[in-house]
């Protein structure tokens, strides 16, 4: 293994392999920290912990062990993955992080970059856009866990580490990869150790990838990721894929606009059923009942508690938000054991906790990397007969759920 990568939750996990995979390395996603070493072949490999909302220590304890893990292996570079939305908050866990792995690996100057072009978001003078709009009033600014309310990732990432943070704007990036090192070397110089750097395209990421070759470590999105593979002789292709047949299952707990348009969408066109989050905290149905609802439905039956924000909001007011979380990806941990064993084959989920409670439930230690079903969101093989998709609840196509079952499908 020579790229060894640590992401945050489960779909960015999907999200970073499928980057590393089209651009023809070997990956494999680990869901949690492995017990034991990696296959032979493994070039790149993707730790997937659920670190993103946990305490800051817990999340600097499991990122460490991640980073022990992959030094075993061998690897020569590490990646930390955190969404392309930047999901903290002023305390939360991204510096922390960063912090310790960097102090790990003697790193003195680590980019920190969550563009991603190919899913609309971009960094500009040192701001995170998603498409044309700041990240702050894009929908984000209301998320149920991670609220981002200021789009300037130097003000937001500064309360969360012990380092100076600097920029590397997009003068220099359009310049090339050694107007970038230069750029990288002079805010070094300066005192600062977080080097939020700009991108608005994928030359962009090559370039910046070009550029962090020597790097100990790299910090962002997955799309910052396009340019590492070049940096090992790697060349762009296509994973080899074997669909499965068999009944498919959508379940979708998250939040942001794009989901909700999907889920809307999807259920203009197929059996759905919705599950309130105070219903479920309240135990008003149990998982077996929604099971034989989706195997009486047919077709792409969907589960969802995809509410507004408001409905999140009263009912983490009422009962808390922690025990409201845990209700709920408790229930759809419940949901997807029965569903795989009563012969379901095919589970797409959407939303990042959602997906991470679902992985952790059906014990999924690794993940081959299939095709790309919409930018940032491939098709996992998880087992001889599963195979499943993580949407990030802010990717996908309005028609992502049909799409997605189609491709993982025979």
């Amino acid at each position: 293994m020579i790229l060894g990568c640590i992401a945050d939750d489960f779909t960015g996990s999907s999200d970073l392999a499928n980057t590393l995979a089209k651009q023809g390395m070997a990956v494999t996603q680990y869901s949690g920290i492995p017990s034991n070493p990696a296959a032979r072949g493994v070039e790149a490999g993707v730790v997937s912990l659920k670190s993103r909302s946990i305490p800051v220590e817990d999340a600097v304890a499991q990122s460490l062990a991640a980073l022990a893990w992959l030094k075993e292996q061998g690897c020569a570079q590490f990646f930390f993955k955190y969404c392309s939305t930047f999901d903290s908050t002023p305390d939360g866990n991204i510096g922390p992080v960063a912090d310790a792995l960097a102090d790990a690996l003697s790193a003195d100057r680590v980019i920190v970059c969550p563009a991603f072009p190919g899913t609309g978001r971009s960094v500009y003078q040192g701001h995170l856009f998603v498409n044309d709009v700041l990240l702050s009033e894009s929908g984000m600014q209301n998320h149920p866990l991670t609220p981002m309310t200021d789009a300037d990732l130097r003000r937001w990432l500064t309360p969360q580490t012990r380092y100076q943070v600097g920029h590397v704007p997009a003068s220099a990036v359009f310049a090339g990869a050694e107007a970038i090192t230069k750029a990288l070397d002079t805010e070094h110089a300066s005192g600062k150790k977080h080097i939020v750097v700009d991108a608005i395209r994928d030359e962009d990421l090559m370039a910046i990838g070009a550029a962090a070759a020597d790097l100990p470590l790299v910090t962002g999105g997955s799309g910052v990721a396009l340019g590492l593979p070049a940096n090992f002789s790697c060349q762009p292709g296509t994973p080899a894929w074997r669909g499965q047949d068999g009944p498919a299952l959508v379940i979708s707990g998250s939040c942001s606009i794009a989901t909700r348009g999907q889920v809307n969408f999807h259920k203009d066109r197929h059996n759905a059923r919705e599950l309130s989050a105070e219903d479920i905290v309240n135990d008003e149905f149990s998982p077996q009942e929604v099971l034989d609802w989706a195997l009486s439905a047919g077709g792409i039956p969907l589960v969802y508690s995809s509410a507004d924000p408001e409905v999140v909001a009263a009912v983490q007011e009422r009962f808390g938000r922690d025990a409201s979380a845990m209700a709920i990806e408790g229930f759809f941990s419940d949901l997807a054991r029965l569903a795989v064993a009563s012969g379901i084959t095919r589970i797409i989920t959407a939303g990042g906790e959602t997906s991470g409670a679902v992985v952790e439930a059906l014990g999924l230690e690794s993940l081959a990397i299939g095709p790309e079903i919409d930018p940032g969101i491939p098709a996992l093989r998880a087992s001889e007969n599963l195979v499943v998709a993580l949407k990030s609840g802010n990717f996908g196509a309005e028609d992502f759920f049909e799409k997605a079952a189609k491709v993982l499908g025979p």
